[in-house]
């Protein structure tokens, strides 16, 4: 990955920074954190000025954003709420659990798509209930633009302060992805288990009365 991703670069420079970071926005295998620090690495190096670096990478974050926006918008919200209802049911979700999950991204999608732009995995599949849910496409395009380009500043910065060192970053940014994603699925899974108890103390509530 590393290999093909420094010969996309040393091509066509920083348009292929942006096209990395646009298909890692829209296929999350690709690691962008590794395509920002070698393109840190092109800053320090001076081939790159550092703020058309940030610039165009974020373009490329938007425009792979907007590809999933599209999806979900697609897709729309029934039918993806039923598409992750059959895949839940093999990690022990429902219908109800997923609609939850929706009402919440209702109330909280504002702030779900600035602040998920900076959680790995999280920034790139947000797009598509943000999609799904008709949130006014503008203001997913400033909110994605916000997030990713604090994301692709701090690794992009990292990059070059690293320099030809940069490859070591990859020792630690695997063990922080992971530990973000063990979080991500933790915390849902107690908005889950708490939806569940509030549902059933709602039903509880109606059978008294």
């Amino acid at each position: 990955m590393i290999d093909w991703a420094t010969q996309v670069i040393d091509a066509i420079g920083l348009p292929g920074v942006a096209l990395l970071v646009a298909l890692e926005s829209i296929f999350p295998p690709i690691p962008s954190e590794l395509v920002l620090l070698l393109t840190g690495f092109n800053v320090d190096t001076g081939r790159f000025g550092v703020v058309p670096a940030i610039l165009l990478a974020t373009v490329g974050s938007v425009v792979g954003a907007w590809a999933l926006y599209g999806l979900g918008a697609w897709i729309r919200g029934e039918r993806l709420e039923r598409f992750l209802a059959r895949v839940g049911r093999w990690i022990g979700l429902t219908a109800d659990d997923v609609a939850t999950g929706f009402a919440w991204f209702d109330r909280h999608g504002a702030k779900v798509v600035l602040f998920g732009r900076l959680v790995p995995v999280v920034r790139s599949v947000v797009s598509i209930p943000a999609g799904a849910e008709r949130m006014p496409f503008w203001s997913f395009t400033l909110l994605t633009a916000l997030g990713s380009l604090l994301w692709n500043a701090v690794w992009i910065v990292v990059g070059q302060l690293l320099g030809h060192q940069w490859e070591r970053a990859d020792e630690w940014h695997g063990v922080i992805n992971n530990v973000v994603i063990a979080a991500l699925v933790l915390g849902f899974g107690y908005l889950v288990v708490k939806a569940r108890r509030r549902n059933r103390r709602l039903a509880l509530a109606d059978d008294e009365a």
